[in-house]
């Protein structure tokens, strides 16, 4: 059997035992990288060079300092401040919602633990102001995915990483640029078609006379404000300044070690970095070589991006957008613009697989849309009826964005920066 094509259905597998039996898909794949591997005559030691030490010490430092923030309630209490600044325009609360959520994930945390914070409280307000929530929890997640892109935050830095293993590079600016843009404008269109600008219910009590920061949350806020500082200005690996503010916050006292190492999320980073081992095997194999010939089959020059924004969407719908969509997809990229040719455009079609992939991210399937409704079945009590409501309107909801985003792409909107 062709060995590229072995790796590719272990890839497959992975993704399958994930999505049927909730196992985490990266330690399925470092178990089927050492079978698949060994049968192409790879030692272990190649094998294992898969996995990207680099990546996972950058993001475990990131996620560390962010857990810090969480547990001693920084970043709710950020959130409520920033939301409070609608006022009394009920109309701007969801707008708020997705500007905070995007500029907190922007800054460091990344998609999923911003998502992880806003549900509660988005789904809350929504239930306060006596709303849908399907508005208030799609504006959360659309907004950190829209920020995640960051080149400070995980899923920008996991995106980069995939983009320079192929010699792809200088690209952070514009690719956060493009998902900025993208889910800002499908996160518009979804306000207005949901009547977002129609609310006229007073902004809830939740989000006034709220309490001041104390000394821990301020020196938290400083330590954020120099990891940010340090990385745009300084050049510093983000990873590394995160794991030096995050020992000294912990030195001054600010919070546990223990506590804040058990909010990282270990499980997506295993996710991450085990799909790379995996996914490194395939390409020594040629297993990416016969998927993007693959794919190439049904592209052309006009179509490409659409094609690839398309796949990135269905494949997210049952799998992890950063760790399984993203890793799978973009080290295609390279093969594909050569099988394509013309001027078909590397960073297009990176944009075009993390912007689709995380729209779609927001149906109830997958990681986004399941933190969503877990939130609203916890903070609002809500009978069987109403969580399956929007169990079916967050999946709708994510089939329109998966349109709304190709349609984008085939109109060459990563094309702009």
């Amino acid at each position: 059997m062709n060995l590229g094509l072995l790796s590719l259905l272990c890839i497959l597998l992975a993704i399958g035992l994930g999505f049927l039996r909730k196992m985490n898909t990266g330690l399925v794949c470092i178990g089927l990288a050492l079978l698949v591997g060994r049968a192409g005559g790879m030692t272990d030691l190649q094998i294992m060079t898969g996995f990207n030490s680099a990546l996972f010490l950058t993001l475990l430092g990131v996620t560390y300092l962010f857990s810090i923030a969480q547990a001693n309630g920084t970043l709710e209490l950020v959130a409520r401040r920033a939301v409070s600044c609608a006022g009394r325009r009920a109309s701007m609360v969801p707008l708020a919602v997705f500007v905070f959520s995007a500029f907190l994930s922007a800054i460091g945390p990344g998609t999923i633990p911003v998502i992880a914070l806003m549900m509660p409280f988005s789904v809350a307000l929504a239930s306060e102001m006596e709303l849908s929530p399907l508005l208030f929890a799609q504006m959360g997640i659309l907004g950190a995915a829209a920020g995640g892109i960051s080149p400070i935050a995980p899923t920008g830095i996991i995106g980069a990483t995939l983009a320079a293993q192929q010699g792809i590079t200088g690209i952070e600016m514009a690719y956060f640029g493009n998902s900025l843009v993208a889910l800002s404008l499908w996160a518009v269109a979804l306000y207005l078609v949901l009547g977002g600008h129609r609310i006229r219910t007073k902004p809830p009590a939740s989000i006034q006379n709220l309490p001041a920061f104390d000394t821990s949350q301020v020196v938290t806020l400083v330590g954020i404000a120099v990891l940010v500082v340090s990385v745009l200005f300084f050049r510093v690996n983000v990873g590394l300044m995160a794991f030096v503010i995050a020992t000294t916050l912990v030195l001054l006292g600010i919070t546990h070690e223990t506590r804040a190492l058990t909010q990282v999320p270990w499980g997506t980073l295993l996710l991450v970095c085990g799909v790379g081992v995996l996914m490194e095997v395939s390409v020594s194999l040629g297993g990416i070589r016969i998927l993007a010939a693959f794919l190439a089959r049904f592209m052309t020059e006009s179509t490409a991006s659409a094609v690839m924004a398309l796949t990135a969407g269905v494949m997210s719908w049952f799998s992890s957008t950063s760790g399984v969509v993203m890793p799978t997809l973009i080290p295609t990229v390279t093969d594909i613009v050569v099988s394509v040719g013309g001027s078909v455009s590397k960073l297009d079609l990176i944009s075009a697989i993390t912007n689709t992939a995380h729209v779609t991210g927001s149906s109830p399937v997958s990681t986004g849309g399941a933190l969503a409704l877990a939130a609203y079945a916890a903070t609002t009590a809500a009978p069987a009826h109403k969580q399956h409501r929007l169990f079916v309107q967050m999946f709708v909801a994510s089939a329109g964005g998966l349109l709304f985003l190709s349609a984008l792409a085939w109109l060459g909107l990563y094309r702009v920066f």
